[in-house]
């Protein structure tokens, strides 16, 4: 047994040595954490568009062919059934995203693209997105050196500038009707209500005569499309050959597209264009009736084909020798052609044809052309010249959320729609004190004087962003997306809602029909319960079995206006982001696509319909009124100022 003095002593010494450890490993410890507090990185500023082009150089410009980004791995929340898409080089792309010359506040219309850059690298992407962005990368390029060139040369450039305008109307020189060829330039394209109007007689030297409207192209490209070639066949002197109407459309790309041939030999009844038949029927009746009354018994087989093609020619609008006055006019789906006042023909536009990019008016054949002359062209205001001009622009959002972010599709030639909106229901209350945002999304044109024009509305309201493509009516999904990215992580909105230019909202009766609707998983508007894909070829909104194998499609949204909630659109952008939701090319059912997906990962949602939203027209007590032009934009914010009820402009 040890004596207690000793035992006593040994207690102390390990206490001691104890403490002495316990001092040593706090040290260690005090010394590990400020070690990795100064290794920790410091949050990152946010960036904004001027810093993205100003700082950020091309991502892997050195890429070729079709090698795929190198991103580093994130950690899926859940694994995914199906191979996400891969991250390819997009040519054209990198020149967007090159660092420009442009200011703070000029770059304000470009927020939304450092957030589409990967979008529009995916290797899913919708068919047009690869031409779209390459075509974008040259009208950008030319942009920047117009404007460069204004801010450089103010005085000699605006001189040049207002000799090459966007004029209302234009007529062709004598000189170019009786040399034929292009008779008529069209410095801004077409929009809806434009018309063409000749004057001339078919003099028989070629028994045909075509009318082409011409596309706008860069000057690398081999030859300009034809959005429209109308080629006229008129009736021989022996009147055995049958008088016809060709209309088609032709592109480097894909050559000549499906002719389409007035008379047809079938009835045209089920097939329309903005409510009117592909081929007059008087035509269409008198060639079937032919077809049906032909004795191949007896008699002599060229008489009865001559009396065939004089029947059919006496109700042929164009004959050898006389004059007529034909006048193109352009509709919602497609061009119109009325000859001597009665209509013709209508052709339906086709893919990446649209109206805004026809840049002028080629004849050639036999024709003694007497007069041409284009009216209701697109027309930018003078922006310096508007009085109330502080009242039109977009106020300054002071808010940290808004309540709701209106997102508007329009095309950059349409000025008037712009302006009709701007003075009209974009003046609400709301709006004007910053609860409510309205944007403009457009994408770049092929014309440079349109973009120039563009630009300078954009800079004097504050109220456009420009898209990285060109504005091709196949990409609009891709502005679906950028409305939600914009409503969630640049001006952060309770709700999100998509409309057209040619829309009239009520601002104050949605908010306050909001009120009574569900914050969280929303969808509001006109919604389809109930349809089917169209596997129609020819059909504007065609979609084949690899687009959307299913027999039918969720519930979705009618596009001139639906509203979503926030959390909806914080999805979508998220899984876009992710690479996790499908790209579809109808804007309207690929939002309810997608809503599937959210409701698919356990989360309500909530599909409240209401026939107030007009998808076409407009009746009493609307709460969205479509398809209505400039004129009817005002008349009916007029009516709301004075009679202060929803009633409709005739």
């Amino acid at each position: 047994m040890k004596p207690l003095r000793s035992t006593f002593g040994l207690f102390k010494m390990k206490k001691w040595y104890g403490g002495v450890l316990i001092l040593v490993l706090a040290i260690v410890m005090v010394f590990s954490y400020s070690l990795r507090e100064t290794q920790r990185p410091q949050p990152k500023k946010k960036q904004s568009a001027y810093d993205f082009f100003n700082n950020h150089p091309p991502i892997d410009s050195h890429r070729k062919g079709n090698d795929s980004f190198k991103l580093p791995k994130v950690e899926a929340k859940k694994p995914s059934l199906i191979q996400k898409p891969k991250l390819i080089n997009v040519e054209g792309l990198d020149e967007l995203y090159a660092p420009r010359n442009v200011s703070e506040q000029e770059s304000n219309v470009l927020l939304l693209w450092p957030h589409l850059h990967l979008l529009l690298s995916r290797s899913d992407a919708l068919p047009e997105t690869g031409q779209g962005i390459k075509e974008a990368a040259i009208a950008w390029k030319e942009l920047l050196a117009l404007i460069e060139e204004e801010k450089t040369t103010k005085l000699s450039n605006s001189i040049r500038l207002k000799e090459k305008n966007c004029p209302f109307s234009v007529s062709s020189p004598d000189n170019a009707l009786f040399s034929g060829g292009n008779i008529l330039e069209l410095p801004c394209g077409l929009v809806e209500d434009s018309s063409i109007t000749l004057i001339g007689t078919p003099n028989g030297s070629y028994r045909s005569f075509e009318i082409d409207l011409v596309g706008s192209n860069f000057s690398e490209e081999p030859k300009p499309p034809i959005v429209l070639h109308y080629n006229v066949s008129v009736a021989g002197d022996n009147m055995t050959e049958e008088p016809f109407i060709a209309q088609n459309t032709w592109t480097n790309e894909l050559g000549w597209g499906k002719e389409e041939k007035c008379p047809s030999h079938v009835s045209s009844n089920n097939l329309k264009v903005d409510g009117l038949g592909l081929c007059n029927e008087q035509l269409v009746r008198s060639t079937m009736e032919e077809n049906q009354n032909v004795s191949v018994s007896s008699g002599d087989a060229s008489t009865n084909a001559s009396q065939e093609s004089s029947h059919a020619s006496a109700n042929f609008p164009f004959v050898e020798g006389n004059p007529f006055t034909a006048t193109l006019w352009v509709g919602l789906e497609g061009f119109h052609m009325t000859v001597n006042g009665r209509h013709e023909t209508s052709f339906a536009y086709r893919e990446k044809l649209e109206p805004w990019s026809v840049s002028g008016v080629k004849v050639v054949g036999g024709l003694d052309l007497l007069s041409a002359f284009a009216k209701g062209l697109p027309v930018p205001e003078d922006h310096d010249l508007i009085v109330n001009s502080k009242i039109l622009k977009a106020p300054v959002i002071t808010r940290k959320r808004l309540v709701m972010l209106v997102g508007v599709f329009s095309t950059g030639n349409n000025f008037e729609r712009r302006m009709a909106l701007r003075r009209s229901w974009m003046q609400f209350e709301a709006v004007r004190s910053g609860d409510v945002a309205v944007r403009f999304f457009i994408g770049l044109n092929k014309n440079l004087q349109v973009n120039f024009e563009l630009w300078k509305e954009a800079q004097a309201y504050g109220d456009i962003q420009f898209m990285p493509f060109v504005d091709y009516y196949s990409l609009i999904s891709l502005k679906t997306i950028a409305i939600c990215i914009m409503g969630t992580k640049i001006l952060p909105a309770k709700y999100i809602m998509k409309t057209d230019d040619d829309a009239f909202v009520r601002i104050d009766e949605v908010l306050s029909s909001l009120k009574e609707k569900p914050s969280n998983g929303l969808l509001y508007g006109l919604i389809e319960f109930d349809s089917s894909p169209h596997r129609e070829k020819d059909s504007k909104w065609y979609i084949s079995d690899e687009e959307w194998p299913h027999s039918s499609y969720p519930p979705w949204a009618h596009g001139p206006g639906y509203i979503l909630s926030r959390d909806v659109a914080k999805f979508i952008v998220q899984g876009h982001k992710e690479r996790e939701l499908k790209l579809f090319k109808l804007e309207d059912v690929a939002m309810g696509i997608w809503i599937e997906e959210f409701k698919r990962s356990g989360r309500e949602v909530h599909y409240i319909t209401d026939d107030r939203f007009y998808n076409a027209g407009c009746e009493s007590n609307y709460i969205l009124a479509h398809y209505q032009g400039p004129r009817m934009v005002l008349c009916l914010w007029e009516k709301l100022q004075k009679e202060h009820q929803a009633y409709c402009c005739e």
